[in-house]
């Protein structure tokens, strides 16, 4: 049981860190790209080493160097979004009056080249890690990759009390792709569906039948534990602003008071 907390110990940190240090960095008014980018090549390079490394690694080691590794390289894409280097061709608000497939396409284009590298990231990923012992790291990557996925689908379709002060004032247009005057009718439908999942890694933590596979589920289980949070927080009259105030410089967008895209 301790191995379990401290798995999960582990995995909010790492997350909470993460996400704060690539904020701080990428959400400046005047980032510093060349060098952002740099470093969060580098960083994704020894992610995709780390992550192969795992693959072959049937031990707790494994288990968190595969997630690491995963964190690592998807950081590159949270960076280069963040930072307005990979984003889409369209960068400007929604179109007014713009309803049903036409506001779909506008808000697609505004991300198109974000998700399109998101995409060829894991088919790499999947294949390094399809043959190996060990791919927590891939199901790391694959799960954030589902996540993000939902959570824009609940941003696009309707959530009413979304935190878009973490959005950066050069994707300030990016907002006006939310809805906010609803929850969307799909909005149960995800977070049940997220809950059988995560009922499934909770069962499979417990019943695992190496001690590496059972922590391997808890770490899976424990990100999609916060995922399940951040999706709630959404539509919720709560907001998480005050985990990342550290991270946020002076720099946040003029249209609200991130969504994670």
């Amino acid at each position: 049981m301790l191995h379990h907390g401290a798995a999960v110990a582990f995995v909010i940190l790492a997350w909470w860190l993460s996400t704060g240090a690539i904020l701080h960095a990428a959400g400046r008014e005047r980032p510093r790209v060349v060098p952002l980018m740099a470093a969060a090549t580098v960083m994704a390079v020894a992610g995709f080493a780390a992550l192969w490394r795992s693959t072959g690694m049937d031990d707790l080691g494994g288990v968190y160097l595969g997630f690491l590794g995963a964190l690592a390289i998807w950081g590159w894409h949270e960076a280069s979004f963040l930072s307005g280097v990979v984003t889409g061709p369209m960068r400007d608000a929604c179109p007014k009056g713009a309803v049903g497939y036409e506001r779909f396409r506008a808000a697609f284009l505004a991300i198109r080249d974000h998700e399109l590298a998101i995409a060829a990231t894991a088919l790499v990923i999947v294949a390094i890690s399809i043959g190996g012992d060990n791919r927590v790291g891939m199901w790391t990557f694959l799960l954030l990759w589902a996540m993000r996925i939902t959570a824009k689908l609940v941003l696009f379709l309707g959530a009413p009390h979304v935190a878009v002060q973490m959005l950066p004032k050069r994707l300030a247009y990016i907002a006006t792709y939310f809805r906010t005057d609803r929850v969307s009718a799909a909005f149960p439908a995800f977070i049940a569906g997220m809950l059988v999942l995560f009922a499934f890694l909770c069962m499979e933590a417990v019943n695992a039948p190496a001690h590496h596979l059972s922590i391997s589920a808890t770490v899976l289980a424990a990100f999609l534990g916060l995922a399940i949070i951040e999706h709630l927080l959404l539509v919720l009259p709560v907001s998480d602003a005050a985990l990342w105030r550290w991270a946020m410089p002076d720099r946040l967008c003029p249209l609200c008071s991130t969504a994670r895209l």
